[in-house]
């Protein structure tokens, strides 16, 4: 079944353009400037230098020297840069410090100029920034202030609207929308309908997605390729591709010519739903649209094919878009691979590997990550460490969740010692363990009596910062007196809810005046002994290591 999963790669000699350096002159003054600005005094620093502000020198301090420079000295340097820096430049220094949540100081650079339109990207910057900063109200604020420095100020708006939306403040940006509509002498057009159109679905109100989309109707604006893509996607990403459908028809009588943005996400809700005949027999119709069937089209089908457990139609599928010339990635190849590791079929999955390297296709991290995983849920830690060689080996180094699988495998192994190891390795690798490794890594040494090892993994977890909190879900393995003792106290439990629930009237609830309360006691206990020894064994499972 998996001949026609792998085809030769034809490889094709790529020449990537050289980026733009800078000349040693600028290189050495940045690196002189940046200096400056780790002195006490960076001000007092930059302008006794001999050094000049030039734009090509800034556009070096702004670029790969801009991590270097401490969040506090970034106005020194714009100070020091003063007239020489253009309106870009001055844009970036904006966004470096708003960056930095230094909003105080962004101002301070902005105010002495005089409103105009070369500050309208500095106030871009600050909207999108104070947007992600959850700060919607400043970022209105924003808006309202930088009116003074341009006449048209629909571009501006627009670009709050779509800064509020992406952050997931699409209440603030439809009222916005709304107030402006309303006052009767603006008349909004595609893009800003569009824009509030993705916000709704991005946060899953379909109503008010509905609800906009029959206003924009209704008020005559006329949709575009951009509007019925946004509308098409969110149906898909609501689960309603019939919907999504219906809209794709209505394209071309409006003159729109769909693209694979439109047609694509449908195949997607379709494989994701389970409803594959409909997609391949969309997929047919491509043509109708004027439209050829791309990687993305099939990844989604070989991925929905793969999650429901169809490996013959994702073969199938395989062989499909390889007849039609349309090579598959490692992507599409981690589907099978997912598939293999939840269904733990390792032969199968150590099989494909190998025709896939022998043909030429590069695995990617998730690849490794998968089969390392499915190998060590497996025990299997030859296999498992000459995969990890191989990924170092290929240029992708063990990542905190490959060396955790590892760990805690040579610890179901009881190989402890080189558990330790690994753990030693991943703190020299400035990886932080979690603390739910540690956790069970110590338990197990203390339990062997290892004490140096133990204070040798315990000072390697100090030597770095890291959480004492346990997952929700983690739970330590119970002795035998403990899981009998919790099984008497709900066997009590379950038989004085059963008696309080035949007693339906309150007032029998309460001990009689005319009886003893010592007998009342006695009937009481016997009635919930009796109850108890009715009741059922309760079993319960410890969590494994």
């Amino acid at each position: 079944m998996f001949r026609a999963l792998v085809q030769k790669k034809s490889f094709s000699s790529r020449v990537n353009p050289l980026k733009h350096r800078p000349s040693s002159d600028d290189a050495a003054d940045a690196a002189a400037i940046v200096g400056l600005l780790h002195t006490t005094d960076p001000d007092t620093a930059l302008s006794n230098s001999l050094i000049v502000p030039r734009p090509s020198l800034i556009d070096v301090l702004l670029g790969d020297s801009s991590a270097d420079i401490p969040a506090g000295h970034l106005l020194s340097l714009a100070r020091w840069a003063g007239p020489s820096l253009s309106s870009s430049q001055l844009a970036s220094f904006v966004d470096l410090l708003s960056l930095r949540r230094s909003f105080h100081s962004a101002w301070f650079l902005l105010l002495p100029h005089r409103p105009g339109p070369h500050l309208i990207p500095s106030f871009t910057s600050l909207i999108r920034r104070y947007s992600r900063a959850a700060m919607p109200h400043a970022a209105i604020r924003t808006f309202n202030y930088s009116l003074r420095s341009t006449e048209d100020s629909d571009d501006l708006f627009l670009v709050l609207l779509d800064a509020l939306c992406k952050e997931g403040h699409v209440r603030f940006a439809s009222d916005l929308f709304s107030e402006k509509r309303s006052s009767g002498v603006w008349a909004p057009s595609a893009p800003f309908y569009n824009v509030l159109l993705h916000g709704w679905f991005r946060t899953r109100k379909l109503r008010r997605a509905e609800r906009l989309w029959d206003e924009m109707r209704r008020d005559g604006v006329p949709p575009t390729v951009v509007t019925y893509g946004t509308l098409i996607e969110g149906f898909c990403r609501m689960r309603r591709p019939d919907q999504a459908l219906a809209l794709l028809n209505e394209m071309k009588p409006a003159c729109l010519e769909p693209n694979p943005l439109h047609v694509n996400p449908i195949i997607d809700a379709l494989s994701k739903a389970g409803r594959f005949k409909e997609a391949l027999g969309f997929l047919e119709k491509f043509p109708l649209y004027g439209i050829s069937p791309n990687i993305s089209t099939y990844n989604s089908l070989v991925e929905g094919l793969c999650k429901h457990g169809d490996l013959v139609g994702a073969s199938n599928t395989l062989k499909l878009m390889i007849g039609r010339d349309v090579l598959p990635t490692a992507t599409t190849y981690n589907y099978f691979f997912k598939h293999f590791s939840r269904s733990g079929k390792i032969e199968e999955g150590m099989n494909l590997y190998t025709k896939m390297i022998q043909s030429g296709y590069a695995p990617d991290r998730l690849t490794y990550q998968l089969l390392i995983k499915m190998l060590c849920e497996k025990e299997r830690l030859e296999l498992a460490v000459q995969l990890i060689r191989e990924m170092n080996g290929n240029g992708f180094e063990s990542d905190l969740a490959t060396s955790t699988m590892l760990v805690h495998l040579l610890c179901r192994l009881r190989r402890y010692q080189e558990a330790c190891r690994v753990f030693e390795d991943m703190t020299k690798r400035g990886l932080v363990p979690q603390y739910i490794t540690y956790h069970r890594l110590v338990k197990e040494l203390k339990r062997l009596g290892m004490d140096e090892l133990v204070k040798q993994v315990s000072r390697l977890m100090d030597s770095v910062p890291h959480s004492t909190k346990l997952p929700g879900s983690f739970r330590e393995r119970e002795g035998d007196e403990t899981i009998k003792r919790r099984k008497t106290i709900m066997k009590k439990a379950r038989a004085l809810s059963d008696a309080l629930k035949d007693q339906k009237d309150p007032a029998k609830l309460k001990s009689p005046t005319t009886e003893n309360a010592l007998e009342s006691a006695k009937k009481l206990s016997a009635d919930i002994r009796s109850r108890a020894s009715a009741v059922p064994n309760i079993t319960y499972f410890s969590s494994s290591f």
